[in-house]
């Protein structure tokens, strides 16, 4: 697959973010093991917790098509290169990798970058 298909669908999602506190817009775009593609921005809430990260939004509507494997992500925010998944995204994508692991692609300088998302998360939490 091309990842930078995947990275220009994650910046364009970016510009749906609904972020009137943080203004740190985000979009990801999952690529799951069946080669569909899904896309989801960040959305904030007045009641901080109850905010998405555009990786669970993306990954919620995979799981919401009958997906259950993601190969990659590609995750984008306007206002940060290299933008990682934070911690609970870290751990909601681990639940949802197959055996050889999820590519987590973002972006440094224009340049794309590859990250295996064990080297993200070490020993996520498992049953």
């Amino acid at each position: 697959m091309d990842y930078q298909n995947l990275m220009d669908r994650a910046k364009e999602v970016s510009k749906n973010a609904y972020i009137p506190y943080s203004k740190f817009p985000v979009g990801a775009c999952v690529l799951t093991e069946n080669e569909n593609i899904y896309t989801g921005c960040n959305f904030e809430n007045a009641s901080f917790g109850l905010t998405i990260c555009a990786e669970r939004n993306a990954i919620g509507t995979a799981i919401a098509c009958g997906e259950r494997k993601i190969k990659a992500i590609a995750i984008y925010s306007p206002n940060s290169d290299d933008c990682f998944p934070c911690g609970a995204c870290r751990q909601v994508i681990y639940e949802f990798q197959p055996e050889y692991g999820v590519d987590v692609i973002t972006e440094v300088n224009g340049e794309l970058k590859v990250y295996k998302l064990n080297d993200l998360l070490p020993h996520g939490f498992d049953l």
